[in-house]
Order: C-alpha cells, then structure tokens, then sequence
C-alpha cells in the first residue's frame, strides 16, 4: 500500500528527490518548505522556494511555517496524518513533536559521508578541504544534528577542478533514487538502519561571509579549494584596481600550478597568479553586473596583465 507521505525541504537540491517521490506512486500529502523570501533589489515582493513551485505545479498542498517550535504547528503538522516525513535540505531544525507526528518517522537526505560533514554546508566544506568523495546517505532523524542512523548510501568521486555547484548537481540527482529506495523498503519492512560511526566526526558551518575573500598568501592549493567551494554561491572574491578603479570580482573556477611572485601578483598573460606557494590559474570569472566569463575573455575587457595585482 502506498505510503502517505509529508515532503519537507526548500532550495533547487530538493526539487528532484520532490518529484521522485512523487512519481513512485506514494501520495504526497503536503509539502512543508520555508516561507517566500524578498529577491534582489529592496521592495520587491517574496518570491516562493523553488520546492513550494514545484509542489504546487505537482498540485500538492504547501505550508510554509516560520518556525516548528509551536504547539499549534506540532499539532497540524500531525493532523496529517503522514505515515513518513520525507526531508531534503529544508533548512530548520525539527523538534521531537514533529518528529513523532507521524506513523514511521522522518527519513533524511544528508548530502555527505555521515558522520563526516554533519550540518548546514556539507557539499560545500567537502570541496572546500579538499576531500576527494562525498556522498548522500538516507537517515532516520533524531533530535540531534545528523545524528541519526543510516539506511542507504552513494559516494561520488570530487574531481581535483570540481566546483561545489559541480558536486550539488550530481548529488541531487542521487538523493530521489536513494529516497525512493528507502521509501520502498520502508514500505515493506526491510528498511535496515546502522548506526553512524564513531570516528570521523566534522561539522559542516554555515559559510560566513568573511571566509569568501581569497588570501592570496595561503598554498596555491587552499586558495583553489577555497574558490571552487565557495562557487557559484556565495563565491569566492578579490578586488581588482585598473585605470584608478576599484572593484570586487568573483573568482568562480580556477587550476593550482606552478608559479613564484608576490602573493596576488599576476605573473603571465594568461591569468596566473601567485599565492603564498605556488599559483592558481583563474579559469572563470565575473565582474559586478557581469556574466561568468573565461580568462580570455575578461583580460579583454579589464585592462590588467602581467605585474598587476589582485587584493
């Protein structure tokens, strides 16, 4: 018998595993998604999520609380009457009544290696140290964050050039099929939980918009891991001073190599620029009210090159 379930998560990442579930035959009751938010310039109205637009063009039910933490929104959220939560990034902490508002509990797309990873920026604190795989797991939830025990996994391989944007795609994909996976199990009784592992344990902190600015004293390696991890959002940045303007541009895409100048200095004609060891070769770029562009592309129209300075 199909299972009724309760949808919960927010941004472009969930949307996939939304329509998954969805499409495998379990009926979808509600989708639970944080409230409209004002976009771009001030005074422009709330735009939805871009799960509460998929929700509705599925024809499900939204409800967009603020907060969980009420009575009141405990007690609707269990009126529904949902055999299971299904949750993808949706960005707010659930209380105990909420995870015990249904028959079977919440199960929990986590985009990373649990416990490795636990919290709100995993894709992006995965590419950003560096490490060479990352995965979604399916999890039970409980009160605590990313604590809970896993039914499923999927690894995927970080590319040395990938970016955060690169390695979000290919895990939002993943996340449906495993979910739907899970929910099957779930629906036959054979789901098999296994508690996280002891070792390995990291946090995945929001990003804070003071770790977006390129040191170009650090390794070659650091500054690259630092501008694919941070791209596309919030990305990675430096300021530019040509013909006695300053400006801020977003590094988006870039390569360590070889290289020796003062850390920032643009040693070659092709962008290359010299860190505290060694140097990164930008690959893609965007200037304020600008596309993404290659190298080529911007020294064309930024009037720098060689023995120029980044800050």
């Amino acid at each position: 018998m199909p299972l009724k379930i309760i949808f919960m998560g927010t941004p472009e990442f969930a949307v996939p595993s939304l329509r998954a579930v969805s499409a495998a035959g379990h009926s979808v009751v509600a989708a639970y998604t944080q409230p409209p938010r004002p976009s771009g310039r001030r005074g422009l109205r709330p735009v939805p999520s871009p799960v509460q637009r998929e929700a509705e063009r599925l024809g499900i039910q939204v409800r967009t609380p603020i907060s969980l933490k009420s009575d009141d929104e405990q007690s609707a959220f269990g009126a529904v009457g949902a055999d299971v939560a299904v949750v993808v990034a949706y960005g707010l902490l659930l209380p105990a009544g909420v995870l015990a508002g249904t028959r079977l509990g919440a199960l929990n797309a986590h985009a990373s290696l649990l416990p490795r990873w636990r919290g709100a920026a995993p894709i992006q604190r995965a590419v950003m140290a560096g490490d060479r795989e990352t995965g979604v797991m399916v999890m039970k939830m409980e009160e605590g964050l990313d604590t809970g025990p896993v039914a499923l996994t999927r690894r995927v391989a970080i590319g040395a050039l990938d970016t955060a944007g690169d390695v979000h795609d290919r895990l939002s994909m993943l996340a449906g099929p495993l979910l739907v996976e899970a929910l099957a199990r779930l629906e036959a009784g054979t789901l098999v939980l296994e508690p996280q592992r002891s070792e390995g344990l990291t946090y995945a902190s929001k990003i804070d918009k003071r770790e977006s600015r390129v040191d170009w004293t650090l390794p070659a390696i650091e500054v690259h891991n630092r501008i694919r991890g941070l791209s596309p959002a919030p990305g990675a940045w430096c300021e530019m001073t040509a013909t006695g303007r300053t400006e801020r541009i977003r590094l988006l895409r870039s390569a360590p190599c070889s290289g020796t100048g003062h850390p920032g200095e643009i040693i070659d004609d092709r962008l290359t620029i010299a860190c505290g060891e060694g140097a990164v070769a930008l690959r893609e770029l965007q200037r304020a009210g600008g596309k993404p562009v290659n190298a080529e592309e911007f020294l064309r129209g930024a009037r720098i090159g060689k023995g120029d300075s980044l800050a």
